[in-house]
C-alpha cells in the first residue's frame, strides 16, 4: 500500500471535489481531507490549511501536471460557439435577464412572503423582447 502525499490545497471545498473529479477522470485516485470541517466553519479554512486532495505517492506528479492545466478557453468555446440572437429582430446584442424581479421583491417587502413569480431569460438590449431560455 502507498502512500498518500498532499497534491493541492484549496479554500474552499467545491474546488476541492472539482479538481478530484479531474483526477479521477484521469484515472488517478484520489480523496478528499477536511471538506466537512471547512463546511461547517468556514473561518478555520486558512487556519487548518486548506481543504487537502490526497493522491497515492507514485500518481503525484500526473496529478500536479493535470490539476496545473487551465481548460477555460476550451470550454469557452464550447459554451460561447455560437452567440445567441433575438428571435424577434435578428440582434445578437442580447444579455441574460430576470423578468418580474422588481414586483416580487415589493411583494415581499409589503406582504412580507415571497411570491416567485419571476422568469429567467434573455432580453434583446435593441428591440426589448424577452425570450425563456
Amino acid at each position: 500500500m502507498s502512500k498518500s502525499v498532499v497534491a493541492a490545497k484549496f479554500s474552499f471545498p467545491l474546488d476541492a471535489n472539482i479538481a478530484k473529479a479531474n483526477l479521477e477522470s484521469a484515472g488517478i485516485p484520489s480523496f478528499i481531507a477536511d471538506e466537512h470541517t471547512v463546511n461547517m466553519q468556514w473561518l478555520y479554512s486558512d487556519a487548518m490549511g486548506g481543504v487537502r486532495l490526497f493522491v497515492p505517492e507514485e500518481y503525484l506528479q500526473d496529478a500536479r501536471k493535470i490539476l496545473s492545466e487551465d481548460f477555460s478557453a476550451a470550454v469557452d468555446s464550447l459554451c460561447h460557439s455560437q452567440p445567441e440572437s433575438c428571435p424577434h429582430c435578428g440582434s445578437q446584442n442580447v444579455e441574460p435577464h430576470t423578468k418580474g424581479k422588481r414586483p416580487a421583491f415589493l411583494i415581499f417587502i409589503l406582504a412580507g412572503f415571497p411570491l416567485f413569480f419571476y422568469q429567467h431569460g434573455l432580453k434583446c438590449s435593441q428591440c426589448g423582447y424577452f425570450w425563456k431560455t
